[in-house]
């Protein structure tokens, strides 16, 4: 059952019943958030509240179906990974400027020649305008349709900072643009995938 249940606790709760206020999901295609919703509505109960979901500049399928099934039950989206591994976080202008190159995903992705183009673009387009590619990811997120807000997992303190100092970040009209040139989206559904 969805939005109120009753949870038997267990070592100092055992026996005592507590009540789920709210429900979400992650990583659920749209068929189950709308199944999940209409589920919740039969039982007379809230539905799923918020979908937690790979979606970021890099990774956009989610606005085939997950997004405009979050938009149409008022969930809100709460994307994982919005730096993509660190792909998104300037990993090439970081492995210029230490002389390192880069590690985990971000080189397993660069070893791509097409995502290492696309990635190049992407941080051409941000020094053309002095922005930096981390805010930028973050910023776009944020302009996005449902996004309440991402979910950042900063090790430094000036990564906390610069994920502070996207909330603050406002995008331009030509910005938005260059992003969707450099990353396009699947495009409307259904015709992105029906047609």
């Amino acid at each position: 059952m969805f939005g109120t249940a009753n949870v038997y606790g267990w070592g100092a709760n055992k026996g005592r019943t507590e009540e789920i206020l709210y429900a979400g999901s992650s990583n659920f295609p749209g068929w189950k958030i709308a199944q999940a919703n209409e589920t919740a509505a039969r039982h007379g109960r809230l539905g799923l509240v918020s979908e937690q979901c790979l979606y970021n500049l890099a990774e956009r399928r989610a606005e085939m179906e997950v997004i405009p099934a979050a938009e149409a039950y008022g969930l809100g989206v709460i994307p994982w990974s919005p730096l993509h591994g660190g792909l998104l976080g300037g990993a090439i202008r970081k492995s210029a400027e230490s002389g390192r190159t880069a590690s985990g995903r971000s080189a397993d992705a660069l070893s791509n020649s097409t995502v290492r183009a696309q990635v190049q673009a992407y941080e051409d387009l941000l020094d053309k305008h002095g922005l930096e590619p981390g805010e930028v990811a973050l910023a776009w997120l944020l302009t996005r349709p449902g996004v309440t807000g991402p979910i950042v997992g900063p090790r430094t303190p000036e990564q906390l900072a610069s994920a502070l100092r996207a909330v603050e970040l406002e995008l331009s009209e030509e910005v938005l643009a260059g992003l969707d040139e450099v990353f396009p989206g699947p495009g409307p559904s259904p015709e992105a995938f029906a047609w």
